[in-house]
């Protein structure tokens, strides 16, 4: 992102096309390197694999406004991937990112976890769709 990006308010992403986003963050994106500092916080034990993915923490006493249960995908761990990077991407809204997000901690098992992780792969080699 640019210097200052977010200087008069903190913002929501607006996907691929956000204004913020420099040309190499664009590039970053796009290869999805810009993920790669998430596998250190897995190797702390921060996070998992698969998982809600976490969120700016600004934005959650907002979001569970107006998306009642926003903040129960907080009760398990954090992923790099999850149900809703795979089926939806950069673009989804908070209240669809929810459902994707409870739909996970209620069928989570390691079966779901490798499908997860497969169709991440998948997304990731088309670079296109999908988180």
């Amino acid at each position: 992102m640019y210097k200052d990006a977010e200087e008069r308010a903190i913002q929501w992403s607006m996907g691929d096309d956000d204004p913020r986003i420099t040309p190499i963050g664009r590039m970053l994106r796009r290869t999805r390197l810009d993920e790669l500092p998430q596998l250190f916080c897995i190797l702390k034990g921060d996070m998992s694999l698969v998982g809600p993915r976490p969120e700016r923490e600004v934005f959650y006493e907002e979001f569970e406004t107006y998306v009642h249960g926003f903040s129960e995908r907080l009760r398990i761990r954090p992923g790099m991937t999850g149900l809703a990077q795979v089926n939806g991407g950069y673009d989804l809204k908070p209240e669809e990112k929810i459902l994707y997000d409870v739909e996970y901690i209620r069928r989570r098992s390691l079966p779901l976890d490798f499908k997860i992780l497969l169709k991440t792969v998948g997304v990731v080699l088309k670079r296109g769709g999908g988180y």
